[in-house]
């Protein structure tokens, strides 16, 4: 599951199908939390509201019941009964200013008994800005601190001249209670919307972006060899680029098989007039027959070591060869078995069946052969070979022989064209070379270390086909 996660969500900053998502993600959450944010407070304003209305029909009964006597407000008690009775919730009072300025309460209702009608210093501002309107505002009530929601109102009395402060109040605990049971359902239920939001957005996605996805894979199975072209049908936003795709590997192919054809010619051009030298000095004797001769054979084995390696080369750019790595081994080590019987070398080699190199089979053949029949060379008689998986799209070869060793700083020299380890026996010193040769052209590598069972071991990295 994490895979299939990672696949489709990709590396941050990098990946299409992650910007879309989380793009849609953040658009989601603001919407959905201006949303909450809205309805949980319109759903508390119009709770308000409705407190408010219930307040200025309060005071609309204080100023009808109001009368003004010898200059006095006189204020009775309106026919409420719960502003009758005690700290019930509901509560007005009349204030008036002093000769400070400030409000003092001349009548209130029973329900607040002794206790003080809750005023900021404030109002007396507010109230006269509104002109006759009305001010409401928040406070604390006498009944344990109750939440209050308070409306004022400033009006002029007939008979007097000084206005009148009308205050009315309300508890609202009520609306409290169900603004926040409101908002819990509002806000579980935009977080459920939330989660099928991004769900729907996710799978979209991975929907929309599979052909992309599928192209991908396509184009890594023609880079792994397990196809030559683009064969699936694609929508026609992406079908140009899987055309392109498949004219550019048919240009490579002819590119590679251009490459192929000269490698062949030039061969054919160089060997035929080194075969005609050759056969001319044949049955010769004499010091210039021996030069011509010997030139000769030089000359043809580093034209095949060139040759060899600008196979290589084009083959290494080409798309897809895969070797099963046991089938060469197997084969290598029962040809080499057999060329040194009668030294009785023993070959051990060991391989998963599974295990491919990308690469031609040829080139396989010639690299191991090579090391093989140096190690096979230099042994006593056992040469161990064991290979396997090394890293991501690699391959590890180690070759080791009981042998006599190779020092330390004579590991490079060996690797050079025409270097031998010993004039007594025979080859062109040439193994070695083409191994790392080859092994360079498909971006390998070729390291000579020590042995545990005494001799040389040759460490041969390779790239890997997928099985």
């Amino acid at each position: 599951m994490k895979q299939n996660l990672g696949r489709y969500l990709g590396r941050p900053g990098r990946s299409l199908t992650r910007r879309l998502i989380w793009l849609a993600a953040a658009w989601i959450v603001v919407a959905l939390l201006v949303t909450g944010l809205v309805l949980t407070s319109q759903f508390q304003e119009s709770g308000l509201r409705r407190l408010g209305g219930v307040n200025n029909n309060t005071i609309d009964e204080l100023v009808v019941a109001a009368s003004v006597r010898d200059g006095q407000v006189v204020v009775p008690q309106i026919e409420d009964s719960r502003t009758k009775a005690l700290l019930s919730g509901k509560y007005w009072a009349v204030a008036e200013r002093n000769a400070d300025g400030d409000l003092v309460v001349i009548a209130r209702s029973t329900s607040l008994w002794d206790s003080e009608m809750p005023i900021p210093a404030s109002l007396t501002e507010r109230v006269a800005e509104v002109a006759g309107g009305t001010v409401s505002y928040n406070a604390v009530g006498p009944n344990n601190g109750e939440p209050l929601r308070v409306a004022a109102s400033q009006k002029q009395l007939p008979g007097r001249e000084q206005p009148v402060v009308f205050i009315a109040a309300l508890n609202r605990s009520n609306i409290d209670s169900d603004t926040r049971q409101f908002a819990t359902l509002t806000w579980a239920a935009l977080g459920l919307l939330g989660v099928g939001l991004m769900a729907a957005v996710f799978f979209q996605v991975r929907i929309g972006l599979r052909p992309l996805y599928e192209l991908g894979q396509e184009i890594g199975d023609v880079r792994k060899g397990r196809a030559t072209r683009i064969t699936q049908d694609y929508p026609v936003e992406i079908a140009p680029l899987a055309e392109q795709l498949n004219k550019l590997l048919d240009h490579n192919q002819e590119v590679v098989e251009r490459q192929r054809t000269h490698v062949g010619n030039l061969a054919h051009a160089l060997k035929t007039p080194l075969s005609v030298m050759l056969a001319e000095t044949e049955g010769q004797s004499g010091t210039l027959p021996e030069i011509v001769r010997r030139q000769s054979e030089l000359m043809r084995g580093q034209v095949d070591h060139h040759l060899r390696r600008a196979r290589a080369a084009a083959r290494a750019q080409g798309s897809g060869e895969r070797t099963a790595v046991a089938e060469v081994l197997d084969e290598m080590a029962v040809m080499l078995e057999r060329v040194f019987q009668s030294k009785g070398v023993e070959i051990d080699w060991r391989a998963p069946d599974e295990l491919m190199f990308r690469g031609e089979r040829q080139d396989l053949q010639e690299m191991v052969g090579n090391l093989l029949e140096n190690a096979c060379l230099w042994s006593k008689r056992r040469v161990k070979v064991s290979a396997g998986a090394w890293g991501w799209g690699r391959l590890l070869l180690v070759i080791e022989d009981d042998g006599p060793g190779l020092p330390e700083d004579r590991r490079d020299e060996v690797l050079k064209r025409g270097t031998r380890l010993d004039e007594d026996v025979p080859g062109t010193g040439l193994g070695l070379s083409i191994v790392d040769e080859l092994t360079r052209a498909y971006e390998g590598r070729l390291t000579l270390g020590d042995s545990d069972m005494g001799g040389l071991k040759a460490m041969l990295e390779l790239p890997a086909a997928e099985s």
